[in-house]
């Protein structure tokens, strides 16, 4: 199931309101989107009054990653201890909010939206800073605002980029949706999101104002150019952005990754945990004589579900993928355990039948206590999972919280254990067939079987 509460929308609300698209974004692969079109759009006007609006789903915590940037000191982003930053330059200096609380949750989707207006008589009104439609009030250091009339000295200059500085080593790495840049407009976050009535959760809704140059609205829909904006400015440039990063991950469909707060180790400590990368669908064993594992952001306690795996690379010599119980992921690797080694409540299957050019598929009944693993769409020991036949038990009893986690493992030997993940919502991996199951979500190399269904928020309200 997905949990959910006000300030976080994992995206398993239902609404008549659908985003198709994001884009994935590796800050190890330097990838975003530039307006090198952007410095001569600017004006007095412009430069005192805009709004800016995502949403994001981050991958990877605990270093700085910025996610919007303008020229000369200007971004909104997030530092190392993981609160948000704004900065924005004015005159010969630089001015900017800092929140003091943290955004950690690498399983949920957060809307963060900028607001500037300087000619406000109250110098707290002049740049708002939203999160989830509340607006925060709370801040660190830096907190200052601009005086009144200010302007964005640095706002048209030079360029104006999605997904990083321009650095090169604060990228962001996660997913990005419904972009929005408002020149001169102080936007509500009501105009772009809503409580649902039923839950009071935040979700996003179309916005019905005017958008020309240069303000843009990117939905990232135009495969064969991520940068194409659905109105207004396009983005003229793209580093490393093709059409592989076009993500069906959404706020309105929230798709299972693994997930950076839940890597095991064979050893305590945070930088022995494996590597998650390219949307955090690629885990990438670190540590030497040990098994290391890696879990979703999205647990199950019934329905039929599928997800798909390969070894990346012939190196990988020793590798588990399969599920376990709540109760026991918490062992897994930190005692030299493994999906499915040793554990009463953990099944996997070993690498010696599959190899790098092999992909692996998982079918988990978790109303039946079955679970099946097929080798490129045959399934293995006769397994039919639409019939309920010939499956692997689900062992019942023992430190069983009744909610199953569906996992790689991977053991180091000579160079890196490295799974590629697909959940359906974003993968690494070269799908040639680009199959869906029934209700037409996820993205696979091979249909899910008849019954099983990606994990995505929407399947669960359904199934979950």
């Amino acid at each position: 199931m997905a949990f959910t509460d006000r300030l976080h929308n994992r995206g398993s609300i239902s609404t008549g309101f659908n985003i198709d698209h994001s884009l994935k974004v590796e800050n190890d692969n330097r990838e975003y989107i530039r307006w090198t079109n952007f410095s001569n759009q600017g004006s007095e006007a412009r430069k005192k009054k805009f709004s800016m609006s995502l949403w994001c789903k981050r991958t990877e915590l605990g270093r700085q990653q910025i996610i919007w940037s303008t020229s000369q000191n200007g971004y909104l982003g997030f530092d190392a201890g993981d609160t948000v930053v704004w900065y924005q330059q004015y005159g010969g200096g630089q001015l900017g909010l800092r929140t003091t609380r943290v955004f950690r949750d690498t399983s949920a989707w957060y809307h963060f939206m900028i607001v500037v207006d300087t000619a406000q008589s109250t110098e707290a009104n002049r740049v708002k800073m939203y999160v989830n439609g509340v607006q925060e009030t709370v801040f660190g250091t830096p907190n200052s605002y601009p005086s009144q009339n200010a302007q964005a000295s640095n706002l048209y200059e030079q360029h104006l980029i999605l997904g990083e500085w321009g650095g090169g080593s604060t990228g962001f790495s996660g997913y990005i949706a419904e972009y929005y840049f408002l020149s001169e407009i102080a936007a509500s976050p009501t105009d772009l999101g809503e409580y649902d009535e039923d839950s009071g959760i935040w979700k996003p809704k179309a916005y019905d104002g005017t958008i020309s140059s240069p303000s843009h609205f990117l939905e990232f829909k135009d495969g064969s150019d991520l940068g194409t904006a659905t109105s207004g400015l396009d983005g003229d440039y793209l580093e490393n952005i093709t059409a592989a990063d076009q993500a069906t991950d959404t706020p309105t469909n929230n798709f299972a990754v693994l997930n950076f707060n839940h890597r095991n180790s064979g050893t305590s400590g945070f930088s022995n945990n494996p590597i998650l990368t390219e949307g955090a669908t690629v885990h990438t064993s670190t540590l030497a004589d040990y098994w290391q594992t890696s879990i979703p952001t999205i647990g199950v306690t019934s329905g039929k579900w599928y997800f798909e795996a390969k070894i990346q690379d012939s190196n990988t010599t020793l590798v588990a993928v399969g599920m376990g119980d709540e109760g026991d992921i918490q062992t897994w690797g930190v005692n030299n355990g493994y999906l499915g080694a040793g554990k009463s409540l953990s099944y996997g299957s070993g690498s010696s039948a599959y190899t790098h050019s092999n992909i692996i598929g998982i079918a988990v009944d978790v109303d039946n206590g079955k679970v099946y693993w097929a080798k490129d769409n045959t399934y293995i020991n006769s397994g039919n999972p639409a019939g309920n036949a010939n499956g692997t038990a689900i062992p019942t009893g023992g430190v069983s919280n009744g909610t199953y986690f569906l996992g790689v493992s991977g053991y180091k030997l000579s160079g890196h254990a490295v799974w590629q993940v697909n959940f359906g919502g974003y993968t690494a991996m070269s799908i040639s067939s680009a199959a869906s199951d029934a209700n037409g979500y996820g993205t696979f190399e091979y249909a899910p079987p008849s019954g099983y269904y990606a994990i995505c928020t929407k399947n669960l309200a359904e199934y979950g």
